[in-house]
């Protein structure tokens, strides 16, 4: 017998929106309990030094099993 963490995490998919991540959560019998935004960023060179610049904003979302 499979048996399902308590808590999990999902991430919102590139191409996916935030209601189908909750669709998904709610399909494998998670209910959100947290809303995190993360940025995400990545190396870029410039005038020959490497610096970070801002690339996206992740929205990842923390699932409790109902």
């Amino acid at each position: 017998m499979d048996k399902k963490p308590k808590k999990k995490k999902f991430e919102v998919q590139p191409g996916e929106t935030i209601s189908d991540c909750l669709d998904r959560m709610a399909g494998e019998g998670y209910s959100p309990v947290r809303r995190m935004e993360e940025p995400v960023f990545k190396e870029v060179k410039k005038n020959g030094k490497t610096v970070q610049e801002y690339h996206e904003q992740r929205i990842v979302f923390e699932g409790k099993l109902r």
